[in-house]
């Protein structure tokens, strides 16, 4: 088995090993990796942090033993809460790296950070506070920067960096945690699902407090939630279906 760990700000992670495949996810900056099988100018990956897999452009991170994958695995995560910020490498260029960035790897990869960091986890409270640092994100399919974000990108980063680990993917993410009967039940921080008309879980967006929800749809922004769904306030009409909504703190 072979190892890797992405040391650029932000890089696809795609379904087929091509440039014009559909972006699935992202990688940021530290986020590190099991290779699953390595051809000429593609891999495909195992992320550690939500095993999502897909393939990377081989040029775009670096091999890394299993002795330093296994450090990085029982580290307490470190992550940049800058929306922008800089590493310096040893050649002392800078290199950009965005909000959420895991900087556990800097002694791996020669580098220095002197931005604001977060780790460890943080009391329930704090989500709706990270939350709001995404607001006006547009929305991207496979997007997890404040660049470009999808539904459950949002969330996912949001949790992490607050200290939990969230799946990938909507219908991943519903699969974990508690399940509520009634919003009357739910807290801000809770996660809120939304199906199509085939039952597919779809949507997810975080709970606010007096029936408010933040979510990825166009961009990250506020909507009301009722029984029914989210009733978008510019729409003046309901835009998601609801499903279940799950406690995971």
């Amino acid at each position: 088995m072979q190892y890797g760990i992405c040391n650029l700000s932000i890089v696809p992670l795609r379904l087929e090993p091509s440039d014009t495949s559909e972006l699935v996810s992202q990688l940021l900056y530290g986020d590190y990796f099991k290779i699953l099988e390595q051809r000429k100018s593609w891999s495909k990956i195992r992320l550690a942090f939500d095993s999502y897999e897909g393939w990377i452009d081989n040029k775009q991170y670096l091999e890394i033993s299993e002795d330093n994958y296994n450090v990085l695995e029982t580290s307490i995560p470190k992550l940049s809460i800058d929306l922008v910020e800089f590493i310096q490498d040893a050649d002392e260029q800078l290199h950009p790296i965005l909000l959420g960035s895991s900087l556990n790897g800097l002694r791996l990869l020669n580098h220095s950070h002197d931005g604001q960091i977060v780790e460890g986890k943080k009391v329930k409270d704090n989500l709706i506070q990270t939350a709001f640092l995404y607001l006006n994100t547009p929305y991207l399919w496979g997007g997890k920067s404040p660049f470009g974000i999808d539904c459950s990108g949002f969330t996912q980063m949001v949790y992490k960096l607050n200290g939990y680990r969230l799946l990938r993917d909507a219908s991943q993410q519903a699969t974990q945690g508690e399940a509520l009967s009634f919003i009357e039940e739910s807290e801000p921080g809770d996660l809120a699902f939304f199906d199509n008309n085939e039952g597919e879980i779809v949507h997810v967006g975080i709970i606010m407090k007096d029936n408010y929800i933040i979510h990825a749809h166009g961009r990250v922004r506020i909507d009301r939630l009722d029984h029914s769904g989210i009733y978008n306030v510019d729409k003046k009409m309901h835009t998601h279906k609801l499903r279940v909504i799950k406690k995971i703190i």
